[in-house]
């Protein structure tokens, strides 16, 4: 790891800690020595990162303190270009063209060196299962996330019977093969889940659902565990 790499590194180590990061710690998981360490955070100072501690007793990152846009490491980058190739295969339409233009803006931005990482990535993500057909815009269940609108909706079960229902979305979940929004019915006054590609008509109202997306979240994600704790039982 290049030494530019690893002052960036150890400032994001230092982020995500909630308590003071020992010296040893850093070592261990940049696989480098402690006395390196020692001279980087010296760096790191003298360049007026707003870094507390020393030597024995751990260091801190001031809060509030965040990098220069874009200076992102080689694994950094691959992890962002990967993800936007998924995307780009598997996402709605703006969606799939929002990932292409990320990789655009991506190789424009970095440094000269870095950018061989974009343009000659070598990794590639592939699906060997065919991806169902969305009967509709997915961007418009984005949309109706953000600004916590209702959706009126006409569904097809598996069987084939279709009803009409009044929805609260707060999720797409993506796999290979198909997409599914979570959402809150009316109907059945309790969470569910529709495929994008049984849905034969939607449309947004004009009216907002009263429960905060995040809130509806955690009560599906606790739902959840507790269906998975009860199974185990």
């Amino acid at each position: 790891m290049r030494r530019t790499e690893r002052l960036f590194q150890i400032i994001q180590i230092l982020r995500r800690k909630n308590g003071p990061v020992r010296g040893h710690e850093l070592a261990e998981e940049l696989e480098t020595s402690l006395r390196t360490i020692y001279r980087d955070m010296a760096e790191l100072i003298a360049q007026r990162v707003p870094i507390r501690g020393e030597a024995g007793t751990g260091y801190v990152l001031d809060a509030g303190y965040d990098l220069p846009p874009l200076m992102l490491t080689t694994d950094e980058l691959e992890a962002a270009v990967l993800g936007a190739r998924w995307v780009a295969a598997r996402g709605d339409a703006q969606l799939a063209r929002g990932a292409e233009d990320l990789i655009a803006k991506l190789s424009a931005a970095v440094p000269a060196e870095l950018q061989p990482v974009i343009l000659d990535s070598g990794l590639m993500p592939v699906s060997f299962r065919r991806r169902s057909e969305d009967s509709f815009d997915v961007s418009l269940v984005r949309e109706a996330i953000r600004t916590q609108k209702k959706l009126s909706i006409s569904y097809e079960d598996e069987g084939g019977q279709a009803t009409e229902r009044i929805v609260w979305p707060f999720q797409i979940a993506y796999a290979d093969d198909i997409r599914m929004m979570c959402a809150w019915c009316e109907l059945r006054e309790d969470f569910r889940h529709f495929r994008t590609d049984r849905v034969r008509a939607i449309a947004m109202l004009d009216k907002r659902f009263p429960e905060r997306v995040a809130r509806l979240r955690k009560r599906w994600q606790d739902k959840r565990e507790c269906e998975r704790q009860a199974g185990k039982g």
